[in-house]
């Protein structure tokens, strides 16, 4: 609610703005003649009504101009992104930088990777779970990931209580191990 109000007190103030600058812009053309500036500055003089509405106005936007100045230098609440559930005893927020460090915990059991990085994101269904590796040569990618995302999945769904909907890894290149030569002595 508080957010909805703060962007219509910063529509109204930006078309307080607006107008003033438009109306300064076109007295200081001199598109309008002196005789009436002069004229409508002696009615906010010596009219009271002219002057109410003045007080009234500026009184508004003195009041939005403070109510913006306190919420700029106000500390932010900086919120980490994170997973929000809600139990009988209360919230929990789990971030995504945890449930980025238990993907590679996760991925990290799997013989033959290297070289590990994970990245969460959050839909409808569940976490989606990138994983980017480099594995070695010798083993079968496609056994390889398919235990990696099977331990990842079981994993995090284990121990965050969070539905997962995909593991995606992607291999970004192979290392050969270098070959180990036995030396003949004779």
């Amino acid at each position: 609610m508080g957010k909805i109000v703060d962007r219509l007190l910063l529509l109204i103030f930006s078309l307080i703005i607006f107008v003033a600058a438009i109306f300064v812009l076109v007295t200081a053309s001199s598109w309008i003649p002196l005789e009436q500036a002069s004229q409508t500055l002696h009615n906010f003089y010596y009219d009271k009504s002219y002057a109410y509405a003045a007080i009234i106005v500026s009184v508004i936007v003195l009041l939005i101009a403070v109510r913006f100045i306190i919420l700029t230098l106000r500390p932010g609440r900086a919120q980490v992104p994170s997973i929000d559930q809600r139990t009988d005893f209360g919230d929990i927020r789990i971030s995504i930088e945890t449930v980025e460090n238990l993907s590679l915990k996760a991925a990290g059991r799997t013989k033959g990777t290297r070289d590990l990085r994970a990245r969460v994101r959050v839909n409808q269904a569940g976490l989606e779970i990138t994983i980017r590796t480099i594995v070695d040569g010798e083993s079968s990618i496609p056994e390889l990931t398919e235990e990696m995302q099977g331990t990842v999945k079981s994993y995090i769904e284990e121990i965050t209580g969070i539905p997962v909907s995909a593991v995606t890894v992607f291999v970004a290149n192979i290392v050969q191990s270098a070959p180990t030569f036995k030396s003949r002595v004779e």
